[in-house]
């Protein structure tokens, strides 16, 4: 294991009280000279921008005489007491999590052709291994170059924050219900019928597919109510089938999806 020495440095905010007798220049003047002032402790918090590790390097001595010489003793305790107290108080310091889980090379996913009102919309997703969603592109027709430049970047953004561990059900809160144009009746999603915007209507589709929300959903689900989640009772070709299957296509109902070849016969008889 490593050992580190984490070096941490404080913010003390504290104010020196003088009486004075006369409130003239010569008086002011002598303030900064007085030592006889009452020192009160403000605040004093943790600088997180100026803590940082030490490590594989001897601890510098730090040299406190000139702080000590200048303010008084119960002040020095107050300001340890203080610091104590932040220290037990503070929180873990948290680390940033760079790591993205990038898309494989090759990846399952769908497309997802609909007509709201006039416009057509693409839903192109991106899935993992696993069959989380990874990526999405939504591309449209009748739209300007501002518009799709627009949306192209908005699905990158999105595809970016999968990818780095932002949950779906974060966007779907998000973006569920917005209101702009075009909307009105979809055409071409069994399980949409209208939607308020594009954006509703996308962020519906993938909470249907990937979430199993089945309350977005505006048509009752044909897949009957089984749990396929139990390993126990799991078919060794079900588990091939999801795992070279989008889970989005099919949207979790993988034994409707099958199609029964055992009374199938094939000769395999040749000519001579």
């Amino acid at each position: 294991m490593k050992k580190y020495i984490v070096e941490t440095y404080y913010t003390c905010t504290f104010k020196t009280v003088h009486t004075l007798n006369n409130l003239d220049d010569a008086e002011l003047s002598k303030i900064d000279k007085r030592t006889d002032g009452d020192v009160e402790v403000i605040d004093v918090k943790l600088n997180n921008r100026k803590t940082k590790k030490i490590g594989g390097k001897k601890e510098e001595k730090r040299n406190d005489t000139k702080v000590d010489n200048v303010l008084p003793k119960n002040v020095i305790n107050k300001i340890n007491d203080l610091e104590k107290n932040q220290i037990d108080n503070t929180p873990n310091l948290k680390i940033k999590n760079n790591a993205r889980f990038k898309m494989p090379d090759r990846r399952k996913g769908y497309i997802q052709k609909a007509q709201i009102g006039d416009h057509k919309v693409y839903l192109h997703t991106g899935e993992y291994d696993d069959g989380k969603i990874g990526e999405i592109f939504i591309d449209t027709n009748k739209e300007g170059e501002l518009v799709k430049a627009m949306m192209n970047n908005f699905a990158i953004a999105i595809s970016l924050g999968l990818q780095y561990g932002v949950p779906l059900e974060e966007y779907v809160d998000a973006f569920i219900d917005t209101k702009f144009e075009p909307s009105g009746n979809v055409i071409g999603n069994d399980r949409i019928i209208s939607a308020s915007s594009i954006l509703d209507y996308v962020f519906r589709e993938l909470a249907i597919s990937y979430l199993g929300k089945e309350e977005l959903a505006h048509t009752p689900s044909i897949a009957n109510a089984k749990n396929l989640d139990i390993e126990n009772g799991e078919d060794k070709f079900l588990k091939i089938v999801k795992n070279i299957t989008s889970k989005g296509f099919v949207r979790s109902n993988y034994e409707e999806k099958l199609v029964d070849l055992s009374d199938v016969r094939i000769n395999l008889k040749t000519k001579n």
